[in-house]
């Protein structure tokens, strides 16, 4: 799906962003549900979301009723037509990525104020091509060895979001 396809009311410039938190960056995601989950955990802390393309769904009126995303104008949501598009933004200077793949745990990492949280798709994860660029900016999720190939992604996102967010002493949260 292109952003030209996406409504543009629903999506900011990332020059018309507010300073936030946090930026969640989900990269190809194709599960409507746990894109829905992560907006509403980015509304409920403040944190900006990007939404690299292509997308496995639409976030027209239609869709985002049926997922019961009424709280839809109190995101910050950016669209970046692909991968390399985010990669040139100002925000992925300060990222970490998600991975199984990843040595260092997301508890050790020293998040800093503005970082960007980068998942992959559901199926496939980020590219390998990426975690060995950005090796020393790779985090995973500790998990039981041989237990399940990985950690839901609304779920991995909402553990390394609030790791994150408590490291900065939850700002402007109660």
């Amino acid at each position: 799906m292109s952003e030209a396809a996406q409504p543009p009311d629903r999506l900011v410039e990332i020059a018309e962003l507010p300073e936030v938190p946090l930026h969640i960056v989900l990269v190809e995601p194709e599960i409507p549900p746990n894109t829905g989950n992560v907006a509403r955990l980015c509304a409920a802390t403040g944190a900006a979301l990007h939404l690299v393309e292509p997308l496995g769904f639409a976030i027209d009126d239609r869709s985002l009723k049926r997922a019961g995303l009424d709280y839809w104008e109190r995101l910050h949501v950016v669209v970046h037509r692909d991968l390399d598009a985010f990669l040139q933004t100002p925000i992925a200077r300060r990222m970490w990525l998600l991975s199984t793949r990843a040595r260092m745990r997301y508890d050790t990492a020293p998040f800093a104020y503005g970082d960007a949280l980068v998942f992959g798709r559901e199926t496939k994860g980020l590219p390998q091509a990426l975690l060995d660029r950005f090796s020393e900016r790779t985090l995973r999720i500790p998990m039981r060895e041989q237990s399940v190939r990985s950690i839901n992604l609304s779920t991995a996102v909402g553990i390394v979001t609030f790791a994150a967010l408590q490291r900065l002493d939850f700002p402007n949260l109660l």
